[in-house]
């Protein structure tokens, strides 16, 4: 996980895209976050265990844009909304080539590898709000997770922090920085990268004052990319290479079933299947 600031992307459209989604938070979102709030904290909070205190809605890019068919955006906003994720689309793939260059990759693989049978990613925005929690022991603002997919560019408050990683055993705050654009890798790439990457555990912690912005944009493989690791990467393991060969979408229906528990048994899922199938074709 790493913040950037030398990223390419204007400072005066993030301001534009950070005062937009406040404002449309403010007009649209916040008297139903209001009323969801008000019941998860009744009866002592018993509820707030499996729930997140966030408000939030999701934009798809690619393949397949659906910014024109969300209601109660506005013009403005769908415009700067769509200048945004472009900006994004570009950096995560310069990230990406960057990625190629330090693991000695051939430039251009790992943009290649998310691209599946039509050419083109999946990419999409969660646009999340925080709003203050007025009990932040009872519920958390996201539960403790690893993201499921690629290269994830988040744009935070830079006035509210909250947000938290775990590293050697501990939860570490990644204070928010003006204009910064925080780097967290996905499950996919640590297969991709045969384990040289890791994606990181993080979790968001509920605040008793202030309203957090997070816009958390999702550059990830195709729904029917194969995901294994790089042959480069993976020839001096035995077998192959320590992670499973999967399609992405299959990882994606798992994940969603256990997004909140260790990454490490979807890994183990998916190589036990793969090994059942290699017994099935060596006794074909």
């Amino acid at each position: 996980c790493e913040q950037v600031l030398d990223h390419g992307i204007s400072t005066e459209l993030m301001d534009e895209v950070e005062k937009m989604t406040k404002e449309h938070y403010k007009r649209v979102r916040e008297q139903r976050f209001l009323e969801f709030a008000s019941k998860t904290l009744e009866d002592g909070g018993r509820a707030a265990e499996n729930l997140d205190w966030e408000s939030t809605f999701f934009v798809r890019h690619l393949p397949e844009p659906n910014i024109a068919e969300i209601p109660d955006l506005d013009e403005e906003y769908r415009r700067v909304m769509k200048q945004f994720a472009a900006e994004l689309e570009r950096l995560a793939e310069r990230l990406l080539d960057l990625l190629c260059e330090n693991l000695g990759l051939e430039k251009g693989y790992l943009t290649r590898a998310f691209r599946g049978s039509k050419g083109v990613p999946t990419f999409g925005t969660k646009v999340s709000s925080y709003p203050p929690c007025p009990r932040p022991d009872l519920v958390k603002g996201l539960r403790a997770h690893t993201d499921a997919g690629g290269i994830i560019l988040l744009f935070q408050d830079d006035r509210v922090g909250g947000l938290q990683l775990l590293r050697d055993g501990e939860w570490v705050d990644v204070p928010p920085t003006r204009h910064s654009i925080v780097v967290n890798l996905g499950d996919q790439l640590e297969v991709i990268t045969n384990g040289r990457y890791k994606s990181v555990l993080h979790r968001v912690v509920a605040q008793a004052d202030g309203n957090r912005m997070s816009i958390a944009s999702f550059y990830n493989p195709a729904s029917d990319a194969v995901i294994f690791p790089a042959p480069a990467l993976a020839e001096a393991e035995a077998a192959g290479g320590a992670y499973p060969r999967f399609v992405f979408e299959d990882y994606m229906k798992l994940y969603v079933r256990h997004k909140f528990e260790d990454k490490e048994p979807r890994f183990e899922a998916f190589k036990s299947m793969e090994s059942q199938s290699t017994k099935l074709i060596a006794t074909a």
